[in-house]
C-alpha cells in the first residue's frame, strides 16, 4: 500500500524533450510527467476532479516571463537545497531526501517511509517556478509522512528551510486529484511567474489486483514570505 512506480510509458527518448519524472514510492504509483516549463504550454492540461479549488500554475513559455531579477522577492543562495518541509496543520515535519531519476526516467523513492523527498532536478523551493516535492502515503505496515496530505485546505502553510538556514512559507492554494494515466503536465510543472510548490503523492482507490493506487493528489502553494 505504498506509493510506487510513477508513470512508465514514455520512452527514454521522451526524456529528452519533455523529461518523465516518475515517483517509485513503495508499491503505488505516484504518476507525474515532468516536462520542461517550455515544453509544458505545448500540452493539453488534463480534466481531474477537484478536492478544493485549483490554482492551477499558467502554462507558458518562460521567455520574459521568469525573470527573477522583475520580482520583489529574492532567489534562493547558489548551491542552497531544501533539507526541510513542515506542515503544522497535518503535522508534518520531515527532513527531505534529494530525489533524483532511475534508469527509466523515474524520480527515485524515498529511502524512508516517513521522510518526505525533493526532486533535486528541479527547482529549489523559493525560486521561480514550481519546486516539486513528494511523498508516501502509506506502507505495507502503517501510514507515511503524506498520509493526511488530502486534509491540507486553502490557506494552509507549508514551510521549507534551505540549507543556508533560510525559512520559506508557502500557502496551499487548491489541490487536484488526477487518474494516473491522465497526469496533470501542464499544470503540476507549467512555468509560473512566481515561486510555487506542489505536493504530491497517491490517492484515490487502491487496486489490490496491481498494487497500486489509481489516482494522484498534487496540492498547489505559492510562496508568501
Amino acid at each position: 500500500m505504498p506509493l510506487s512506480t510513477w508513470i512508465r510509458t514514455h520512452s527514454k527518448a521522451a526524456l529528452a524533450v519533455g523529461a518523465l519524472v516518475a515517483v517509485a514510492v513503495g508499491g503505488v504509483t505516484v504518476a507525474a510527467v515532468a516536462a520542461r516549463p517550455d515544453d509544458a504550454a505545448s500540452r493539453a492540461s488534463s480534466s481531474a476532479a477537484t478536492k478544493a479549488p485549483v490554482a492551477s500554475s499558467p502554462s507558458v513559455s518562460t521567455e520574459g516571463f521568469q525573470d527573477p531579477a522583475a520580482q520583489s522577492y529574492t532567489a534562493p543562495p547558489a548551491g542552497s537545497v531544501p533539507v526541510r518541509v513542515e506542515i503544522p496543520s497535518i503535522g508534518v515535519d520531515s527532513g527531505l531526501e534529494d530525489l533524483g531519476l532511475g534508469v527509466a526516467g523515474e524520480l527515485d523513492a524515498p529511502v524512508e517511509w516517513m521522510s518526505a523527498g525533493w526532486y533535486e532536478d528541479g527547482v529549489v523551493p523559493g525560486g521561480v517556478g514550481p519546486a516539486i516535492i513528494a511523498g508516501h502515503v502509506d506502507s505495507s505496515t502503517g501510514p507515511a509522512v503524506f498520509v493526511d496530505l488530502p486534509r491540507l485546505t486553502t490557506g494552509d502553510e507549508v514551510t521549507v528551510t534551505l540549507s543556508t538556514g533560510d525559512v520559506h512559507t508557502f500557502r496551499v492554494t487548491g489541490s487536484e486529484t488526477a487518474p494516473k494515466a491522465n497526469f496533470p503536465t501542464s499544470d503540476v510543472y507549467g512555468s509560473t511567474p512566481t515561486p510555487s510548490l506542489r505536493l504530491i503523492t497517491c490517492d484515490g482507490r487502491f487496486d489490490s489486483s496491481t498494487g497500486h493506487y489509481e489516482d494522484n493528489l498534487i496540492v498547489f502553494a505559492d510562496l508568501v514570505s
